[in-house]
């Protein structure tokens, strides 16, 4: 029994052996076959097995409002790339991908034949045609992972956000001044891709190190499109070429709104001319007119002896200065320091200057920050253009001081404005406020930064004492009274340079500056209209624009009226000039 058991089982281990040599005679036979006659097809496709290094782009930053509101953020979509050397049927691939992407057959052809490792077929493709292109299942093509950059509100705030390219790098703005920050950080990881082009085995990249900071802006959405409303209707009703608009914080130099019209809607900037991306209130330099005049004033009180009381003789309209004349829209006789500046009279500005003398009024206009850059955290600032003190002629002295022979960026006037208002502290502008994690987290703050003493504390005070009265009957900027709130202002009107560095007599930059409320000054609003058609005066033409900022801004922010002050009713001889 034993023996028969014995046996049965040596019986059956042969039976095994044999099947198993069986098969590995067959496994070896079959790969030899296979060697000698499809050897060259495996070894392609195993070499098309290869380990490499995928790049995965990091999310970029959003940017939002001084109250959290986005302002421009990034969306996932997906591109389809190819890779040329695996693309079979090159013809039928070319013709689907031409119908899908609306492109001309001949161009999907070439770039399919390139004979390039990677080619680009469409940035980022819709959805629709992501599906489309995935139900062709067509070897070598690639769905790539990318972010697209959307601007939620469309032209609000566009020259201050600015925007990015197809590359996801900033170009304009906040976008491109801060882009190193915004920008995501790229992150490569290991992986396998079959000869298909089918990536497995890959190492995800790490996320949250991969993706940009946020920016808050100190721009407030709810102030700018009251600025920029009010600015495009009043352009509109100007015929004017274009105009700006700044709203900015005296104590801070937080800029709350700044308005540029025409603007350009950033999600298709290709679509606007490239002159209307730049951030012109920044960029653009242009002769301020009578608002410099202010800063006349702020020289005298200085530094001279004058008083707002002193009287200057305006000769009745015309005054001569060698062989140049300057003149007055009206004529005035005898006008004190303070009534030069409500009616705005050029001779009598140009008579405080003389007063003055070039090197104290240069002095002056330096330390308000003219001919240098702000430092204002966008693009390609201008430091506008002030001639050195010891070139100035005669009339350049005269010309100066009622704001022509020299050019002043917006956010300068603005600026300097502002530090009146401040006690004679010139604060650096700013449009950032802090920088942040993706949760929130506080990395960097940009505190106020006060530049430097402008003019003594009793000079800034006297100034907005004397600037009230602009507001006044018989002043130029009674259309920029305001309901509830006591204001401080200036008007100004200034005459184009033509294209023979001619002043022309049709071309003239309107403008009005100020602050409110006068006693605590919460908002500084500049408006400046060029080339307004009809009306030309900075108080009839820009007045009425800061009365509309500022006053739905004040109401917007909070701040209590004074009951018992009123809009002054204005005749329509006191409307305004200057």
């Amino acid at each position: 029994m034993n023996a028969t058991k014995s046996k049965f089982i040596r019986l059956r281990i042969l039976i095994v052996g044999l099947v198993f040599a069986a098969g590995f005679a067959l496994i070896g036979g079959k790969a030899l076959l296979l060697q000698l006659t499809q050897g060259s097809w495996l070894s392609q496709k195993a070499s098309g097995q290869v380990e490499e290094s995928l790049r995965s782009v990091g999310k970029r930053g959003t940017i939002f409002d001084r109250r959290g509101r986005e302002m421009a953020v990034s969306i996932d979509v997906t591109s389809i790339a190819a890779r040329p050397g695996r693309v079979k049927e090159v013809d039928a691939a070319a013709r689907e991908l031409a119908g899908i992407f609306k492109k001309p057959t001949g161009e999907m052809k070439t770039k399919l034949a390139s004979g390039k490792p990677f080619v680009w077929l469409k940035r980022q493709a819709t959805p629709k045609e992501v599906e489309a292109v995935r139900r062709l299942r067509v070897p070598g093509l690639e769905f790539i992972s990318e972010t697209n950059r959307f601007y939620p509100n469309r032209t609000l705030a566009a020259h201050v956000v600015g925007f990015t390219g197809m590359d996801g790098k900033g170009l304009e703005g906040v976008e491109f001044f801060y882009d190193s920050h915004l920008r995501g950080t790229d992150m490569s990881s290991w992986g396998r891709r079959d000869a298909l082009g089918n990536r497995f085995q890959s190492e995800p990249p790490a996320d949250e190190a991969a993706s940009g900071k946020n920016l808050i802006l100190t721009l407030d959405q709810g102030v700018q499109f009251a600025a920029e409303t009010a600015l495009n209707d009043a352009v509109a009703a100007s015929r004017a070429r274009s105009g700006m608009a700044v709203v900015m914080e005296p104590h801070t130099g937080a800029i709350l709104a700044l308005a540029l019209s025409p603007s350009f809607n950033p999600n298709a900037y290709e679509e606007a001319k490239k002159p209307l991306w730049r951030n012109r209130a920044v960029t653009d330099p242009f002769e301020p007119g009578s608002t410099l005049k202010i800063f006349v004033a702020a020289a005298a009180l200085e530094h001279t002896s004058l008083s707002p009381k002193t009287t200057f003789d305006c000769e009745n309209g015309t005054y001569r200065i060698g062989r140049h004349t300057v003149h007055d829209v009206h004529r005035y006789g005898v006008l004190s320091l303070a009534d030069i500046i409500k009616f705005s009279s050029n001779i009598g500005a140009a008579k405080i200057g003389e007063k003055v003398g070039p090197e104290k009024l240069h002095r002056t206009l330096r330390m308000f920050g003219f001919g240098e850059k702000t430092g204002i955290d966008s693009p390609a600032e201008t430091a506008g253009v002030l001639m050195a003190a010891g070139k100035w002629k005669e009339i350049d002295t005269a010309a100066i001081s009622f704001g022509h022979g020299v050019s002043v960026s917006a956010i300068q006037l603005i600026s300097s404005v502002a530090a009146i208002a401040n006690d004679g502290v010139l604060m650096r502008p700013r449009v950032v406020q802090a920088i942040t994690d993706r949760q929130g987290q506080v990395l960097q703050q940009f505190d106020p930064e006060p530049i430097r003493q402008a003019v003594s504390r009793s000079t800034a005070r006297t100034l907005k004492e004397i600037l009230q009265t602009v507001m006044l009957p018989g002043g130029t900027g009674t259309q920029a009274a305001l309901d509830g709130y006591t204001a401080c202002g200036k008007t100004g009107t200034a005459r184009k340079v033509d294209e023979n560095g001619q002043y022309a007599n049709d071309r003239h930059v309107a403008s009005f500056i100020g602050f409110a409320p006068a006693e605590e000054p919460r908002i500084a609003v500049l408006v400046v209209i060029d080339e307004p058609k009809g009306q030309i005066y900075g108080g009839a033409v820009a007045a009425p624009v800061f009365r509309k900022i500022a006053q739905s801004t004040l109401n917007y922010l909070n701040v209590p009226p004074r009951p018992t002050t009123e809009k002054l009713r204005v005749a329509r001889d006191d409307e305004g000039r200057g």
